[in-house]
């Protein structure tokens, strides 16, 4: 097998159909970009690069990280992702755990090795000229064989590599595909998710790439997005739900008709402001980590008033069935899940005893980390992080509530001399209100705070070691 069987699928199928439109509104075809890589991959199996090794990508989201992507995955290579959140100690990270025979750097990257010693004893420097001859055959892979390695942000702890198999990854197609299935319709997405983009291309959509920077989300504004969605005609988004809120706050304008969003917590107050914008909007929240995705999604049509209600009344959030493709159970409060498109173990084996559980029947559970509970009719909670969990409170019981509350903008749980806090954003005026319903559900106090840092990858979720440091300088 090879993961690119269903691209070329695709390639027969619609040569002439845009498959990306990067970020400087350029557009290439399907055909075109499976002819792009095809040249690639003759030149670089004509430097040398064999099945199997594995090449570091610095390229930005762009049209040529897929044309690379489609290249190595061509001659059996691997490709190696270091975490854009985590700027030139990503690189080294990646260097140091995935030791690349290769690497591939594309405009203001080919200057990292100015600033990143470690790449400069790479020997093997590929680049994105083509070269006469003919494209090497498509490798016949195992399943097991792996297409790409990626990292994680390392907010628990020192970032884990992930090796994505060509198996791997066609199964985590198999499981998105009902998610963003067009029905035979041809849609255009703006994605903000790289992986994404992979999925699109294995189902024949249409890819506009953001023209904002990933690793800086928190600048970009609502009527940027916009423009970018009435440029290109886009009919659905694919966005973190930090970048759904500013669009909101803007206009979500025809033609766009559905928005999936994930990669942090999903707040009900986020469905509520969608269905007020545009009742007519689709909206879907997927729920995954990096290292299972999808595990479970629901449709904001499906959300019933008692739903709001428990959310609002800090039962947690609402996060839907699990997909088909995975199997979910929780074990003293933590969500675990198994399948296919869930990956078996990390490029260093010795951190797999970190999530990893194995039943007695040889079942292999991944350890998300993730407090969550199952209602009555089989829906998943979320309630937060398990090592989150401050005097019985989960955090995102609380956060949720907390966000009704009047002029509160974002709540973040935390611990303050031991005692659990609120951090709140938000409008001042309205402090005492906050304390007095603050106080009605358990919490001793609440902080005012200006900004509450956000994760850097997608600016969606709490970054809660970063809030207890500006805790520990408040109080100190």
């Amino acid at each position: 097998m090879n993961l690119l069987d269903t691209f070329h699928a695709r390639v027969a199928e619609h040569p002439d159909r845009v498959a990306i439109i990067d970020p400087r509104d350029r557009a290439i075809s399907y055909a075109a970009l499976a002819e792009r890589a095809g040249v690639l991959a003759a030149a670089w199996e004509q430097s040398g690069l064999r099945p199997g090794d594995r090449v570091l990508l610095a390229l930005g989201f762009s049209a040529d990280l897929y044309a690379a992507l489609a290249a190595l995955w061509r001659i059996g290579a691997v490709a190696v992702l270091p975490e854009p959140a985590l700027g030139l100690k990503g690189i080294d990270v990646a260097v140091d755990s995935a030791a690349p025979r290769a690497v591939l750097l594309g405009g203001l990257y080919r200057l990292l090795p100015c600033f990143v010693s470690s790449l400069r004893g790479i020997a093997l420097r590929l680049s994105m000229r083509p070269a006469r001859g003919a494209p090497p055959p498509v490798a016949d892979l195992q399943a097991d064989a792996p297409a790409l390695i990626s990292f994680t942000t390392g907010s628990t702890g020192r970032p884990k590599g992930i090796v994505r198999s060509h198996g791997f990854m066609a199964a985590q197609e198999r499981a998105v595909a009902p998610l963003i299935g067009t029905g035979g319709h041809h849609e255009i997405d703006l994605v903000g998710f790289p992986v994404f983009v992979v999925a699109n291309l294995g189902q024949g959509i249409t890819s506009v790439l953001p023209d904002w920077s990933l690793r800086r989300t928190d600048k970009v504004k609502g009527e940027e997005i916009a423009l970018r969605i009435q440029r290109h005609h886009v009919t659905r988004l694919l966005l973190n739900p930090a970048l759904v809120e500013r669009l909101v706050e803007v206009k979500i304008a025809a033609p766009v008709h559905s928005i999936f969003t994930g990669g942090g917590p999903v707040y009900p107050d986020l469905f509520a402001r969608v269905r007020a914008a545009r009742g007519d909007v689709r909206m879907v929240a997927v729920y995954g980590s990096t290292e299972a995705e999808p595990i479970a999604e629901v449709e904001a049509a499906d959300i019933g008033a008692d739903d709001f209600a428990a959310m609002r009344g800090g039962e947690g959030i609402l996060a839907g069935r699990p997909v088909d493709a995975a199997r979910v159970r929780i074990v003293d409060d933590e969500i675990q899940v198994t399948g296919e498109h869930v990956v078996k173990t990390y490029l260093d084996p010795a951190r797999d005893a970190e999530t990893k559980q194995r039943d007695d029947d040889g079942t292999l559970w991944h350890r998300t980390g993730d407090a969550g509970r199952f209602d009555a009719t089989g829906r998943l909670w979320l309630l937060g992080r398990m090592d989150g969990r401050i005097e019985g409170h989960f955090p995102f019981s609380v956060e949720a509530a907390a966000r009704y509350w009047p002029g509160v903008r974002r709540a973040a749980l935390a611990a303050s001399r031991g005692r659990a806090v609120l951090a709140i954003e938000g409008d001042r005026a309205l402090a005492a209100e906050w304390r007095r319903c603050a106080s009605a559900i358990g919490i001793a106090d609440i902080v005012l705070i200006p900004r509450i840092p956000m994760d850097r990858r997608h600016g969606s979720k709490v970054d809660r070691a970063r809030l207890a440091i500006l805790l520990e300088q408040r109080t100190g």
